[in-house]
């Protein structure tokens, strides 16, 4: 698979990552441990390096996951976890104070099964904590050698040049879809400016953009929370699916493969991480890196999208109140 690099830090990884979280913390029902175990080596023979999971998934149990099955392959590949959830809960509140972060990163090390942490992200802003205390307490770990690289995750563009004053950001991880376009505002053109990587989580609409969403969720999927995946939301933003799906069945791929390509074709130093339970998946997902979207193919896609308004808010607002502005 074709590498990136994550802007100007040299942080080196596949041009497609794997979003671990689904594995057991999205659905509901999650993989049994060997099979999870299994679903990840096999991405890294399919030539995926860039894995992402978090203390708060599970919590805990995806950092295990996810360690013991890139052990065998750890020079490999890049991990990324984060920090900065009360208690590994985003429910309960966010908390980034410097001996927190210490104290995640010492147990993430270990259910990680590694000494090193390649890209360690701060989950979410906390505002309690000055991100200039965050920023230096991770250069610390960096200099002491527990962290390679630091990230941060849905944090707002004066956030962005605070943090990376003191200690050089490597990547932002921020939603970003064609279900979701609002980093194109004022996000891409700082971390542009910068020279800051962006990895997009969700990359596929929290599996909207497949088209697999047709109906009301199972009780038990955590997406139930989510405003814009109620039934009739659900049927309302359908418009969007069917217009990839028309455009992609133009050049025989899927639509999940086009939003993907999408995301590939707007910027080199834009690395997405899509998670799958499902290896027809993964080699469905992996398939994306092959396709080359032209100047004026993704200006008709645009055309076709911009008269779509869609429906319904991104999260409920104990969620949307975590976010940085």
């Amino acid at each position: 698979m074709q590498k990136r690099k994550l802007g100007n830090s040299g942080l080196e990884v596949s041009a497609l990552g794997f979003g671990c979280m689904g594995l057991n913390f999205l659905d509901g029902k999650g993989m049994a441990k060997k099979e999870a175990v299994t679903l990840l080596q096999q991405a890294v023979e399919r030539g995926i390096t860039f894995f992402d999971t978090a203390e708060a998934y599970g919590p805990y149990t995806n950092e295990e996951i996810v360690g013991e099955a890139l052990k065998p392959y750890r020079k490999q590949v890049v991990i990324a976890t984060k920090f900065g959830c009360k208690e590994a809960r985003p429910a309960l509140g966010l908390d980034s104070r410097p001996e927190t972060i210490r104290a995640v990163t010492e147990a993430s090390l270990k259910r990680l099964k590694t000494d090193y942490i390649d890209l360690l992200y701060q989950h979410r802003v906390d505002p309690n904590v000055p991100i200039e205390e965050v920023a230096g307490t991770v250069k610390d770990l960096i200099q002491e050698g527990k962290v390679k690289y630091f990230g941060l995750s849905e944090a707002g563009a004066g956030t962005i040049r605070k943090a990376h004053s003191v200690q050089p950001v490597s990547a932002l991880q921020s939603e970003y879809s064609l279900f979701w376009r609002e980093p194109e505002d004022e996000i891409i053109p700082v971390l542009e400016e910068l020279g800051i990587g962006f990895v997009p989580f969700s990359p596929l609409g929290k599996g909207f953009l497949t088209g697999a969403i047709t109906a009301k969720l199972d009780d038990a999927d955590r997406r139930n929370i989510l405003p814009r995946f109620t039934e009739e939301n659900i049927k309302a933003n359908r418009v969007l699916v069917d217009v990839l799906a028309e455009i992609a069945g133009q050049k025989n791929i899927t639509a999940g493969q086009l939003a993907l390509a999408w995301l590939l074709a707007r910027k080199p130093w834009i690395v997405p991480i899509p998670g799958t339970t499902k290896l027809h998946r993964l080699e469905e997902n992996i398939g994306s890196t092959d396709l080359v979207l032209s100047a004026d193919e993704l200006a008709f896609i645009d055309e076709k999208v911009s008269g779509i308004t869609l429906i319904g808010d991104r999260y409920p607002r104990f969620l949307e109140e975590q976010i940085d502005k």
